[in-house]
C-alpha cells in the first residue's frame, strides 16, 4: 500500500495538481484502491461513507484520459443523486486543471439544453442514472466508445430503484470496458446483483461498513416529543461547528428550519421538493458556513459531502437502521472528529432498540434531567437558556455548556 500519492505510478502533471490542491496522503481506500484501479482491473470497492472514495476513482479516471488522445465520453460515473454528481464534479476541477477537459453533468433539475451541448465534447460524463437512461432513449448522448464505468454507492442507487435503469446503460455501453464499483454497504444480495456488473474483479474492504466510523461520538438521548425543539435549539447553542438535523419527511424539514429561523438561527433546508437552484443554493451556503444549521431529509444523508461538519442531529429516526450510517457519516471525516445525537421518544423506544440491535450498536444514552420547554401546537416554543437542573443520583457526564445525567444502556 502506498503512504503517499507521489508514490503512485501516474503523470508528473496530476501528481503536481494532486499536491497543489494539498492532496498529499491517500486514505486507506485510496491507497488500496487506486492502485488496482490503475492497473485496468475491474474493482469491487467497500468502505465507510467519509473515507475519500471519489479520489479513488477520479485519479485513476484523470490518468487514463491523459493518455487518451481518441474522441466520445470516455468515463462514465454514475451516481444516485444530483448533489452527489455536482461533488463529484467539483472535485474532478481540483485535478483537471488545464490539460484535461471539463466534465458534463447528466443530471435532473438542471438547464437541458447546457446539459446537451457538454455532452457533444464531454470525455468524461458524471450522471444520476434516470436522467441519463431519458437521454440515452432520445438518442442524445453516445456510450459506444466509453472505456471506464464507475457505480458510485452502487447500493444506494439500487436502494432507490435505480437497477433497471442501470442495467439498460450498461447494455449501451462496450463489453470490453473497465468496472469500478464503489459502496458504503454491501450485503449478499447487492453484491450478487452488482456482480452482474463487474468481471473478475479484485475486491477491497476496509473497515466495518455497517457501523460508524470510530471518529464519531454516538449519544442518544431521551426526550418527550414536545420538547424536541427545545433540546435542539440547546444542543445548536453549544456548538461552534456546523450542524446537520435531519427529519423524516419533507413538510417536516420546512417547519423545523422555520422555527429554528424563528429562534434566531441561520437555518436552511435541502429535500426533494426544492428546485435545484433552491438546493444548490442551500449545500453552498451551508458549505462556506454562511448558513451554519442545515435541516434535511434523508435525501441528504448520501448527497452532503461537506468538510468539517461538527455535529449531525437526529431529530427523527431514519425510516432503515442502516440510514443512520449513512446519516451519521456526514461527520468525522476523513481523520476529523464530530458528533452524532438521536432524539429518542417514547414512542420511539422499540424502534430505536432495533435500530442498535441491527447494527450492533451501543449508544451512550443520555437523558436531560431539567425543565426544557414545552412546545406548542400554536407555534413555536420559546426556548430560555436556563441552567440545566441535575439531581444528585447517577453518574454525571460533562459536555461543554451543559450536563447531562447518563443511564443504563437500553
Amino acid at each position: 500500500m502506498i503512504s503517499k500519492f507521489s508514490e503512485l505510478p501516474i503523470s508528473q502533471y496530476l501528481r503536481e495538481q494532486l499536491f497543489t490542491n494539498n492532496f498529499h496522503t491517500p486514505t486507506p481506500v485510496q491507497s488500496s484502491a487506486i492502485p488496482v484501479a490503475l492497473s485496468g482491473k475491474d474493482l469491487l470497492a467497500t468502505a465507510q461513507t467519509g473515507t475519500g472514495k471519489t479520489l479513488a476513482f477520479l485519479i485513476p479516471i484523470a490518468e487514463r484520459l491523459l493518455a487518451s488522445r481518441g474522441t466520445g465520453i470516455h468515463s462514465l460515473v454514475l451516481v444516485p443523486t444530483r448533489e452527489l454528481a455536482m461533488q463529484v464534479q467539483q472535485q474532478y476541477e481540483q485535478l483537471r486543471g488545464k490539460k484535461l477537459g471539463a466534465a458534463a453533468l447528466a443530471i435532473g433539475g438542471a438547464s437541458e439544453r447546457q446539459q446537451i451541448a457538454a455532452l457533444r465534447t464531454a470525455r468524461l460524463v458524471i450522471a444520476t442514472p434516470g436522467r441519463l437512461e431519458d437521454f440515452l432513449r432520445r438518442k442524445l448522448v453516445n456510450l459506444s466508445a466509453t472505456q471506464v464505468l464507475v457505480l458510485d454507492e452502487a447500493d444506494r442507487m439500487l436502494d432507490m430503484g435505480f437497477l433497471p435503469a442501470i442495467r439498460r446503460i450498461a447494455d449501451s455501453l462496450p463489453r470490453k470496458r473497465q468496472t469500478l464499483c464503489f459502496s458504503a454497504t454491501l450485503d449478499p444480495a447487492v453484491a450478487h446483483i452488482v456482480g452482474d456488473f463487474v468481471n473478475n474483479a479484485e475486491r477491497v474492504a476496509l473497515g466495518s461498513t455497517s457501523k460508524p466510523a470510530a471518529s464519531v461520538r454516538l449519544q442518544a438521548f431521551e426526550v418527550a416529543t414536545n420538547q424536541r425543539l427545545s433540546l435542539l435549539v440547546r444542543l445548536l447553542n453549544q456548538e461552534n461547528g456546523r450542524c446537520l438535523v435531519f427529519v423524516r419527511t419533507k413538510r417536516g424539514a420546512d417547519r423545523l428550519a422555520r422555527q429554528l429561523q424563528k429562534q434566531g438561527f441561520n437555518a436552511g433546508m435541502l429535500h426533494g421538493d426544492r428546485s435545484q437552484s433552491q438546493r444548490n443554493a442551500a449545500l453552498a451556503q451551508f458549505q462556506n458556513g454562511t448558513v451554519p444549521v442545515l435541516v434535511a431529509t434523508d435525501v441528504a444523508s448520501r448527497g452532503i459531502h461537506v468538510d468539517d461538519v461538527a455535529h449531525v442531529i437526529n431529530y427523527e429516526l431514519p425510516q432503515l437502521a442502516e440510514d443512520l450510517i449513512h446519516r451519521v457519516g456526514r461527520t468525522g471525516r476523513i481523520g476529523s472528529t464530530g458528533t452524532a445525537s438521536v432524539f429518542v421518544t417514547h414512542q420511539d423506544r422499540a424502534e430505536f432498540r432495533s435500530i442498535e440491535r441491527t447494527l450492533g450498536l451501543s449508544m451512550q444514552k443520555m437523558r436531560v434531567d431539567s425543565d426544557l420547554q414545552t412546545e406548542e401546537s400554536s407555534g413555536p416554543v420559546i426556548v430560555q437558556s436556563a441552567p440545566v437542573q441535575m439531581t444528585p443520583k447517577s453518574k454525571m457526564v460533562r459536555f461543554p455548556g451543559e450536563v447531562f445525567q447518563r443511564y443504563a444502556t437500553v
